[in-house]
């Protein structure tokens, strides 16, 4: 059942990326090192090393402190509060980074939103220095990751048993106590998953640093593009590919020792209750002091009486934070809304004109590009399902020996950064001719979104009770009926999630398409990409305007079929 999956990997993930690496030591002469001693004979390579893990471990940082608060609200929220707390965080997950990252050159830029606003209050004399800086990275970069951080940890908050946090209160222990000693344990390998998606997310991510950050801000991604696509050596950026495969292994490894891969796949505290015992025993001191301060401060407020309902447990103030935050991180894209009705793109617009969006559909690159992406798309999201699927089942459903070697080959598409997979496919692509073509970009794309497909349904089949599956033999049903009839019907509203999790993966990808898409046959993002780069024009908050209202249908849809399947 893993055998499709396995040869994908193998393939389009293991040679490719082997390719790359192996000419960071192998040139036309035979073995060298010289890429290495490049690498090291200057400091401009570690610097940037170092400015990449600063900035990586800042976001992850504020991503997951943001992102706690919103997860905790949404796992204990009423079934009406939730959805619509998940689609404000699912709208802006699944908001291209392009877009979210385009906004904030708008409201950041010297006539941006912010600028032009204080401008105009007379808080400012002229307009301050806001992009190109470490603020300016960071706040584009923890807006982009924190939707990850949250939807990480919620598939953990999801399965922690609430009863116990009130069996604490009930023999004696007070709220905050309760909950530092109790339900935060629990809750800390989806802290930890959500740390370790944010991370090896951010280190290689290029988009916001590209966009909005300075020299100093330089990531090495960068480094590995401006090799790859200005300088063609490819043997120093295999060696730079090399020494970040390493950072991010490092990271991973450790992450495995302590919490285990299983706990990227949704599950809770439970299968990580024997690991690091000692440390656990040693944290239990600091966390009753912070329960105890805690409950000091919680002391301090004034009390209020409960009407009742699941939500009113929540306090005030966090149900503030909480909507506060998610209006942030969905306010920039709106943005894009009224701006891409004037005729320019300064704030506030002062006119309002269609020619932008006249202008979109005019143009055949943006056409194109829009066609190309739902294509690959879906594809990739059909791709996805056939091979991540069965792989699902056999890793839930069976008890075969090396299942932790088999999740974490599965799991080796996000372990490895993004960028080393684009490069070392576009090097394996254009030696198979696949370079331009949508065959190359689906498989490229599937590589990416097909452990997401897999973690999904592995979440989803845990809480399958199989028993069903019997009942419909046992009544003479075959094993292939039953799956039709019960099995597929039931996770019905987890399969559409899982193909629109690929399909919405695909069609944001961009460092794949930046390098296999071709000059004449890019997909959206890359042509977004390439537009943002060259000039900033108010077709491009139309286009963004539509991709919102398009993602946003999306989620609709998808919440629909979820409550269609649930109701039957």
């Amino acid at each position: 059942m893993a055998a499709p999956l396995v040869l994908l990997l193998l393939a389009f993930l293991v040679y490719p990326v082997g390719q790359l690496l192996a000419l960071s030591v192998w040139n036309d002469a035979g073995f060298t090192l010289e890429p290495y001693r490049q690498l090291f004979a200057s400091t401009l390579y570690l610097n940037v090393l170092w400015i990449t893990l600063k900035i990586s471990l800042a976001t992850t940082v504020v991503s997951v402190i943001g992102a706690y608060p919103i997860a905790y609200a949404i796992s204990a929220a009423p079934k009406d509060t939730k959805g619509r707390l998940i689609f404000w965080v699912l709208l802006s997950f699944w908001t291209s980074f392009l877009v979210r990252a385009f906004a904030w050159v708008i409201i950041l830029g010297r006539n941006g939103v912010i600028n032009q606003t204080l401008v105009s209050l007379g808080l400012m004399d002229r307009p301050a220095d806001l992009i190109y800086s470490f603020g300016a990275v960071l706040t584009g970069m923890v807006h982009a990751m924190l939707p990850l951080a949250v939807m990480t940890m919620l598939a953990v908050m999801e399965n922690i048993d609430r009863t116990l946090p009130r069996a604490a209160t009930t023999l004696g222990a007070r709220p905050g106590t309760a909950f530092w000693t109790v339900y935060f344990p629990l809750s800390l390998p989806g802290v930890a998953a959500a740390g370790i998606m944010v991370f090896v997310t951010a280190i290689g991510f290029f988009i916001v640093p590209a966009l909005l950050g300075g020299r100093r801000e330089t990531m090495i991604t960068q480094l590995i593009i401006d090799q790859v696509q200005q300088t063609l050596n490819w043997s120093l950026a295999g060696s730079i590919s090399v020494l970040l495969l390493v950072v991010v292994l490092i990271v991973f490894l450790a992450y495995d020792r302590i919490f285990g891969f299983e706990t990227l796949t949704g599950e809770s505290a439970a299968a990580a209750k024997n690991r690091d015992s000692a440390a656990r025993r040693a944290g239990g001191w600091v966390l009753a002091r912070i329960g105890h301060v805690s409950d000091m401060l919680m002391a301090l407020a004034p009390r209020r009486r409960r009407k009742g309902g699941a939500d009113e447990g929540l306090p005030l103030t966090l149900r503030v934070v909480v909507w506060t935050i998610l209006v942030l991180i969905s306010l920039p894209a709106f943005l894009m809304i009224p701006l891409s009705f004037g005729n320019t793109l300064s704030w506030p617009p002062t006119s309002f004109t269609l020619q932008w969006y006249q202008q979109m559909l005019d143009s055949p690159l943006w056409m194109q590009a829009l066609w190309r992406s739902l294509v690959v798309a879906l594809g990739t999201g059909v791709l996805s399902m056939l091979i991540g699927v069965p792989t699902a089942f056999l890793m839930v459903r069976s008890h075969m020996r090396g299942k932790a070697a088999m999740l974490a080959f599965i799991l080796s598409p996000v372990v490895v950064p993004r960028i080393i997979i684009a490069v070392g496919l576009f090097y394996v692509f254009a030696q198979l001719g696949l370079v331009g073509t949508s065959i190359g970009l689906i498989i490229g794309h599937t590589v990416v979104s097909v452990p997401y497909v897999v973690m999904t349904m592995m979440a989803v089949l845990r809480n399958y009770d199989t028993r069903l599956d019997l009942a419909a033999q046992s009544l003479g049903a075959r094993p292939w009926q039953a799956l039709r009839h019960v099995t597929f019907p039931i996770l019905g509203a987890g399969m559409l999630s899982s193909f629109l999790f690929a399909f919405a993966t695909s069609f944001d990808e961009l460092t794949i398409a930046l390098f296999s898409s071709g000059g004449l046959s890019a997909t959206l993002p890359k042509q977004f990409w390439d537009e943002v780069t060259l000039q900033v024009s108010p077709v491009i908050a139309a286009v963004s305007t539509c991709l919102l209202l398009f993602i946003s249908a999306l989620i609709f849809l998808a919440d629909r079929m979820r409550r269609r399947s649930l109701a039957r």
